[in-house]
């Protein structure tokens, strides 16, 4: 799948674009990047209701892509390398949200299988 993404695109509607596909993942964004299998600071995080535009110096629109196959670490650095600020997939586990940081290894849907694995009752 692919996104079109704008300046005047939110920050909270790409998390919904993404949670759509992958309802019990879900992206926060942040100013600062961080290396593969490192967190983000919650202090470095932004504000859903920023837009694109704000954030970026480039191009009004951008075709990003999407799918299950892509590792959670390809997709966290092919966002930073496309929009200049941060990303991070976080995964339900219960009750809580957990950054993916020891399994950025893992694709998309192998973090969304997890999820679901958690999910179900017992």
């Amino acid at each position: 799948m692919s996104i079109v993404v704008t300046n005047s695109n939110t920050l909270t509607e790409i998390q919904q674009v993404f949670q759509d596909k992958f309802p019990l993942l879900k992206l926060e964004f942040y100013l600062n990047e961080h290396l593969v299998g490192e967190g983000s600071a919650a202090q470095n995080k932004l504000n859903p209701s920023l837009t694109i535009g704000e954030l970026r110096n480039g191009d009004e629109v951008t075709e990003f892509s999407i799918h299950g196959n892509l590792k959670t670490s390809t997709f966290e650095e092919s966002w930073q390398d496309t929009f200049g600020f941060s990303v991070q997939v976080f995964r339900k586990s219960g009750n809580i949200w957990l950054q993916t940081t020891s399994t950025d290894d893992w694709t998309l849907s192998e973090q969304q299988q997890s999820a679901e694995e958690y999910a179900k009752p017992l």
